[in-house]
């Protein structure tokens, strides 16, 4: 009969190191798949789409903007040009 016993404790003891090692990895497991979540979201999350957004529709003001000011300043350069023909001092 100690020797059934005996089997069942080395049995329990056997059964609850393996529940612990796996217990072990699969905590190393749920840490991973969450730091990797984690990144996930502070690079590709919500917020850096909206700040790419914005600054996608920041850039699309300022090009017209230059577009704009180069036609302007090309009409002020014109309108220069033809006072400067016009200047009797020369």
């Amino acid at each position: 009969m100690s020797d059934v016993l005996d089997e069942f404790d080395d049995e329990a003891e056997e059964s609850g190191r393996s529940a612990l090692f796996y217990l072990k990895i699969l905590s190393l497991v749920a840490l991973v798949v969450g730091f990797g979540l984690y990144i996930g979201d502070v690079l590709f999350g919500k917020s850096s789409l909206d700040v790419l957004l914005n600054l996608q529709a920041d850039k699309d003001t300022l090009t017209a903007k230059i577009k704009s000011l180069k036609d302007e300043n090309a009409v002020l350069q014109k309108e220069y040009f033809e006072l400067r023909q016009l200047d009797p001092d020369r």
